[in-house]
């Protein structure tokens, strides 16, 4: 049972990581088929589009102006916030072809914008005012109505609602306005769709990526502490999935200056779980920076209440710069820690990439306008991160199969040693029930000894009765012989033949009946005293029957020892036995008590007559069961 619930779930594992390449192998084919595909259609009719380098620039207050686009607030107006708006004019030529559109399409906007063609309003990003809808990520793709499109002059007045640099945590997030581009419908769309691929759809499907795969890992990590670094890289990758929640919720229920707060000050908890992973990835634990990291944690979104809003991008870059050094720093130390290994070239691939990344990421931010360098890098470490969590997890895997394995031997280990005690236990058992009944027969047998053989004795000298005497004799006789079997002393087997022949004869002979004895001599085997007490009742009963019931004269004995066996054939010259001495036989259970006697030494006792042909008893005795060779 256990090993199928590990190979579920093994199973589970393995399904995720399939499912996560899958997901990763379809980003990065995407992302790279943004520089690999041509806009053919754009390129063969380049010259129906209408690129706008230049607006004129309406504020609320002031005078009007002609700024060249794109228009980097920063740059252009630092100290403003609020909305601007933008006019351009163009010349239509009724060049389209038959059922496009013609199509406004703009790069960059941050932070919404509203487009008005001829005075209508023909396009709207969201909410113009707090919270002001974020689509700096976002480019825009507006159609122009071919009924409000005028043959010859018209206007596009462009509403611009963005916030000034001092007041975002990000470049990037600044007010500003790209260049414009103005044509065909069916172009433009091509462009629209792999700029959006590369700074909306990608990031998007590897931040849900990182929230399925981050959330996955921290749940391993948390369940088994022993591997605290899985939980740290969930955290990380849950972390810069919520960074990237800005994708996905574009109005935000927060003020602008709430919403940067609470971005910069994921920065911090972004940092302790990349370096903590680090460093419980290389296999160890540095106590300071376990309490470092918090508190730095706690510093950071409180310098930057203490900045505050209005010096949030001075405050939150110099954060960046700390914070990148940290990392940087428990790369390096991990690198070092980790050299010997044969993986730590993956990783250190991986780190140099996010290193570069991180770079250009940071550069950008005083750059100005982001080069598509910048939207690559951007993209380059969450794709980091999917791949080193996919590592993760196929390191995991294995350790969980090597695991179960080893679990598996143990348990038949287990298995093996527990039915060896059992054994154990067994013979330990019988071995302790054997030596209490051997001194139970002991016991039995000197109280025999003592007490019954002594009363006998004594009637056998003192009795006056000869018949009594006789009687008191055979019991002692009898006594001694189960004597001899309880205390299970052996005996030499040629001694027993002595003893049975001087009985058999002995016997036989004050009955008149002549006895001829054959046995071998000098044979080396012990007897054991089970054995010796039935053979020797066995051969007493017999000869009880010759003398009482055969009317013999003469009785031939002859014992062999052959193939391990030890074989008595019992010969008389008697009347045999006819029908009413085998009734008499069989009720006083004389031979079926020498049968059974023979059967539980695993031998055999045949009687073979017939009326006046005498009797023949063949008794076998198996000496390997009923000897020990000395």
């Amino acid at each position: 049972m256990s090993t199928t619930r590990a190979s579920l779930r093994l199973r589970h594992v393995w399904r995720l990581t399939v499912l996560l390449t899958l997901t990763l192998t379809r980003l990065l084919a995407l992302t790279l088929g943004l520089g690999l595909v041509p806009s053919l259609a754009a390129a063969g009719s380049s010259a129906q589009l209408l690129h706008i380098r230049s607006a004129q620039v309406m504020p609320a207050l002031g005078a009007v102006a002609t700024v060249a686009l794109p228009d980097d607030w920063s740059r252009s107006r630092p100290a403003f916030a609020g909305t601007v708006v933008y006019r351009v004019d163009f010349e239509h030529a009724s060049s389209l072809d038959r059922g496009d559109l013609l199509a406004l399409y703009i790069t960059h906007v941050c932070s919404n914008l509203e487009v008005f063609l001829n005075g209508h309003l023909v396009h709207g990003g969201g909410r113009m005012v707090e919270p002001v809808t974020h689509n700096c990520n976002h480019p825009q793709l507006v159609s122009l109505p071919s009924a409000l499109v005028r043959a010859g002059a018209n206007t596009i007045d462009i509403r611009v609602t963005g916030h000034r640099l001092a007041e975002v945590g990000s470049h990037q997030r600044d007010g500003g306005l790209s260049a414009l581009v103005i044509g065909p419908q069916s172009q433009l769309a091509v462009q629209h769709a792999q700029r959006t691929a590369l700074q909306v759809s990608a990031p998007q499907a590897i931040s849900a990526t990182l929230l399925l795969m981050g959330g996955f890992m921290f749940v391993m990590g948390f369940v088994n502490r022993r591997e605290s670094h899985l939980a740290y890289f969930g955290a990380l990758s849950v972390g810069w999935a919520i960074v990237d929640a800005r994708l996905w919720l574009r109005t935000l229920p927060v003020s602008h200056s709430v919403a940067e707060f609470l971005l910069c000050s994921m920065l911090g908890f972004i940092t302790w779980a990349a370096v903590q992973f680090l460093v419980r990835y290389a296999g160890s634990r540095v106590r300071w920076v376990d309490l470092a990291l918090p508190v730095q944690c706690a510093m950071l979104p409180l310098s930057l209440v203490l900045a505050g809003p209005t010096r949030l991008f001075m405050a939150a870059n110099v954060w960046y710069a700390v914070l990148a050094l940290q990392v940087l720093a428990a790369a390096v130390w991990h690198l070092r820690r980790e050299w010997h290994r044969r993986s730590v070239w993956l990783m250190a691939v991986m780190l140099f990439t996010v290193v570069v990344a991180g770079s250009i990421e940071f550069a950008a931010q005083w750059g100005g306008t982001r080069p598509l360098a910048a939207h690559l890098a951007s993209l380059a470490l969450p794709v980091v991160f999917v791949l080193v969590g996919l590592r993760l997890v196929q390191q995991q895997g294995r350790a969980l199969h090597h695991a179960e394995q080893g679990k598996a031997r143990l348990e038949q280990r287990v298995r093996e040693a527990s039915a060896e005690i059992e054994r154990n236990f067994r013979q330990m058992s019988e071995l302790r029930v054997e030596q209490v009944t051997e001194r139970e027969r002991k016991r039995i047998a000197a109280d025999l000894h003592d007490d019954l053989g002594a009363k006998l004795l004594t009637i056998v000298h003192t009795s006056d009765s000869e018949r009594i005497s006789t009687l008191a004799r055979e019991a002692l006789e009898e006594m001694r012989l189960s004597v001899r079997g309880l205390t299970g002393k052996p005996v030499r087997l040629a001694d027993a033949l002595g003893d049975w022949r001087a009985e058999v004869v002995s016997r036989l002979g004050q009955a008149g009946i002549q006895c001829e004895w054959q046995a071998p001599e000098e044979l080396p085997q012990r007897l054991s005293s089970r054995a010796y007490v039935q053979t020797t009742r066995i051969l007493r009963e017999a000869t009880s029957n010759i003398i009482k019931h055969s009317k013999a004269t003469r009785c031939d004995i002859h014992c062999t020892i052959s193939d391990g066996d030890m074989q008595f054939v019992l010969q008389d010259d008697g009347d045999g036995i006819s029908t009413a001495v085998e009734s008499r036989l069989d009720q006083g259970h004389g031979l079926a008590s020498m049968k059974n006697r023979a059967k539980q030494l695993q031998g055999q006792c045949l009687v073979e007559s017939g009326a006046g042909q005498g009797t023949v008893i063949r008794l076998t005795v198996p000496l390997d069961r009923a000897t020990e060779v000395t």
